[in-house]
């Protein structure tokens, strides 16, 4: 009991958190790189260019509009944790640690600096080799995010980005290319990063959920799963020993009472913002619920009969997710509110939350790991799992995160609890493994990781490394296969 010999522990990030380098041999821009830093209280916005030359910022890009760098405004990509330059220095790091496994994504604009090339920049290409590389030198397994919500600006401007068809077309090119290229170095791959918070999220990033928006989210959502079953199907060709998964955003939900018009709100909820892209990757079909999901905001889908037949033809082999917090869905008033970065709604009265308020929840972890698993019966992986929190930095340069290991203790437990339970996970690679520019609110300080790196909110530091007491913890849980907490 608990967890088998060849369980892959180890770490995750994503290239436009930790690379930097943005502008640097041959890389185009990012959607991410005309984004403005934020906090718990203040949203992130994009830096833009109207048709008429006037400056603007705003939360999505106008149409007509081009990204664009103000000199007076902070853009927390930029540097990132300049990975680029530090990436062996990182890597000798975690396998320090005992990592088994390190989950990082691609740029695409590394790759293709526009999005729509014939050809591939060769520069980046060669950057992940490098990486992979050293990975190899210390027996690291890659698991490697072909797209994590990174999109050449170009493509956003030129196209309206997913809301366009051409998009699955330049995405098939872009993971054919890495799928080819790193075939003898990479065996485990990602298709998107969470894909269902184009709709999970739409609340919270647009502001409104009007029917417009659901229509978009809904459509951009769709040729998503096109082009990963797309994906799927092209790595299977090249390497018959890819293994292929899925990315879920894991937000558990309960019904804040036993009325039943709670208990159905909280069904509705897992199947809009759970099954709804699981079942599509998982199974190769939207479910039957899908209509009155569409129904309920007269949602009319660009399908073709081909696009089912890919979907069919392109299922997973792998159910991979995050796992942060849970939250309630009600249909009663309540003044016990929770709200904050990417989390709104009831608060649970059972649980404790962050400073960012997320709900620190693992016993949600556990019931996940097992409604999850029984529904596709696919090997899992939980991929992001970690408590973002403001660490001190002593004067003798400690980091004493106890509440950072308490928190992690406690959901490896639910994991091994899931193990015992009959669920077949195979992995876990935590968040934010090294401190990284977080994605919703642009802030150094709100850090995950086992590694404090020297750099401030404003981009001023050192970007020294510095080994916090979660390190030595985390190296003793690998070291004995979780048996230490």
């Amino acid at each position: 009991m608990g967890f088998p010999k060849t369980f892959m522990w180890g770490g995750a990030t994503a290239a436009n958190q930790i690379e930097g380098a943005y502008n640097v041999a041959g890389r185009g821009l990012s959607v991410r790189d005309v984004m403005t830093a934020g906090s718990l209280k203040k949203r992130r916005t994009i830096t833009y260019e109207n048709t008429d030359g006037t400056p603007g910022r705003g939360l999505v890009l106008p149409k007509g509009a081009h990204g664009k760098i103000f000199e007076d405004e902070y853009y927390p990509n930029h540097e990132g944790i300049d990975f680029y330059h530090h990436y062996k220095e990182d890597i000798a790091l975690f396998a320090e640690m005992g990592f088994k496994m390190f989950r990082l994504s691609l740029s695409w604009s590394r790759i293709f600096p526009n999005g729509n090339e014939e050809e591939p920049n060769q520069a980046g290409l060669d950057f992940y080799h490098s990486v992979f590389d050293e990975l190899k030198k210390y027996d690291i397994e890659p698991l490697v995010t072909i797209s994590h919500f990174e999109l050449p600006l170009y493509l956003e401007e030129r196209y309206g980005g997913w809301s366009n068809r051409k998009l699955i077309d330049y995405y098939v090119h872009f993971a054919q290319t890495v799928l080819t290229e790193y075939q003898h170095e990479v065996r485990y791959w990602l298709t998107f990063n969470e894909i269902n918070t184009t709709v999970m999220f739409l609340a919270i990033r647009s502001g409104k959920t009007d029917d417009n928006s659901y229509q978009d989210a809904y459509q951009q959502l769709h040729y998503q799963l096109v082009a990963s079953a797309k994906a799927v199907q092209i790595g299977h060709h090249i390497n018959n020993d890819f293994i292929i998964g899925c990315m879920i955003c894991g937000i558990v939900s309960y019904p804040l009472t036993p009325d039943p018009k709670d208990i159905l709100k909280d069904r509705y909820a897992w199947e809009q913002n759970i099954f709804y892209s699981g079942d599509v990757q998982c199974l190769g079909e939207y479910p039957t619920f899908a209509k009155r999901l569409w129904h309920e905001h007269n949602v009319t889908l660009d399908i073709t009969a081909s696009d089912l037949n890919e979907l069919k033809k392109g299922t997973v082999d792998l159910y991979t997710f995050s796992y942060y917090m849970s939250s309630i869905s009600t249909t009663h008033d309540t003044d016990n509110m929770v709200g904050g970065n990417f989390s709104m709604g009831a608060k649970n009265p059972y649980l404790k939350y962050s400073q960012w308020q997320w709900a620190d929840d693992p016993m949600g972890l556990q019931y996940y790991l097992e409604v999850i698993y029984d529904r596709y019966k696919l090997p899992m992986m939980i991929v992001e799992n970690g408590l973002g929190a403001n660490d001190v930095v002593t004067k003798d340069e400690k980091i004493h995160d106890n509440y950072r290991i308490d928190y992690m203790k406690k959901h490896i437990l639910a994991m091994k609890t899931a193990l015992n339970n009959g669920v077949n996970l195979i992995g876990y690679t935590s968040w934010g493994c090294i401190d990284l520019v977080s994605a919703g609110t642009g802030q150094m300080s709100k850090r995950y990781g086992f590694i404090y790196v020297d750099q401030d909110d404003t981009g001023a530091g050192s970007m020294k490394r510095i080994r916090k007491d979660s390190f030595y913890w985390y190296q003793k849980v690998i070291a004995t296969n979780g048996e230490t907490l």
